[in-house]
């Protein structure tokens, strides 16, 4: 669809406006109510009410909702295409009336991994916030697949994940780097010794990240270049229940260590280092290739890579 017939289109929608058809589609995405409520700052009941509003104008039902969830009927599909790029073209013209006038405001939605979200991320968005309170930030937690693809389909504006993969539609940013350790209840056998061998660790039961997460990768693999076999005892898709099984002594982990530093601090786990190896875990901040970033966005990846707030949050 050309722009100019965007712009039709968007004048034939005169009695809808533009946020209810960004709530319809964050409804169709997520398939929730709620979460859309939750992406647009408004009440589940304000959700409900625009689209049966949307549903009046045209006088056709729009969303089916059931077990899994809300999903579109074909006549809300065609409005969820069409909806998408209207609102694609709003978001460019918003970014680039912004960037004339200099003014960093408007919505930036985030998505990132649960280990950096919850443990690195709040000095930066602190300092954010403060900087430039006129932006509304929403950020969820969500697993690293997720993110990619809410990054490919403009359904977010920045992810931050570990590991970042090559991907043609996706542009990279480096972010910092993660110290990777291992980690026990101070009840277990390993907890009274500085260091450890790679080797040391054959046989030893392990609580870990589930196979498809990039951190377990690389763990799975550095066992691998030492002909290491442990057991897992439990496969998790969150930082903060891997921490749990541990402290409850199901078995080992290896871990990020701003994730676990409270944890450290307050004794409920030890901190054993690997003698012959460093883990570096990279972080990547991405968004959809070509896209072209709101000031908003391009100010939080600025905020993310000041070398004095990574020196703040390293104390």
């Amino acid at each position: 669809m050309a722009f100019i017939d965007i712009l039709i289109s968007a004048a034939n929608l005169s009695s809808v406006h533009i946020e209810t058809l960004k709530v319809f589609c964050d409804v169709v995405e997520t398939g929730s109510f709620s979460m859309a409520a939750s992406q647009n700052f408004i009440t589940q009941s304000a959700v409900s009410q625009q689209l049966r509003t949307l549903e009046s104008k045209y006088h056709c039902k729009l969303l089916e909702r059931g077990r899994s969830g809300a999903k579109p009927t074909p006549a809300g599909e065609i409005l969820y295409n069409a909806s998408r790029e209207i609102l694609e073209k709003y978001r460019e013209i918003e970014t680039q009336l912004q960037e004339s006038a200099k003014v960093v405001s408007g919505a930036l939605r985030i998505a990132i991994v649960y280990s950096v979200g919850l443990h690195e991320l709040p000095p930066y968005l602190k300092e954010y916030l403060r900087e430039f309170p006129q932006v509304n930030v929403h950020l969820e937690y969500s697993r690293p697949n997720k993110i990619y693809d809410d990054a490919i389909a403009g359904r977010i504006d920045l992810g931050i994940v570990a590991y970042p993969a090559k991907h043609p539609q996706i542009a990279v940013t480096p972010f910092r780097e993660d110290r990777l350790v291992l980690v026990c209840p101070p009840s277990h056998p390993l907890s009274t010794l500085k260091k450890v061998s790679v080797s040391r660790l054959d046989g030893e039961t392990f609580v870990g990240y589930e196979r498809d997460i990039s951190t377990r990768k690389a763990t799975d693999q550095l066992f691998r270049e030492h002909n290491v076999n442990v057991r897992y005892a439990g496969e998790y898709d969150n930082i903060e229940t891997i921490k749990r099984a541990v402290e409850l002594g199901h078995g080992a982990a290896i871990v990020p260590l701003a994730s676990v530093q409270h944890e450290i601090d307050q004794g409920l786990l030890k901190v054993v280092h690997l003698s012959d190896e460093t883990l570096l875990r990279p972080l990547g901040i991405i968004h959809k290739k070509g896209r072209h970033l709101s000031p908003a966005a391009v100010k939080f990846i600025d905020v993310l890579r000041r070398k004095d707030l990574l020196e703040l949050r390293d104390q």
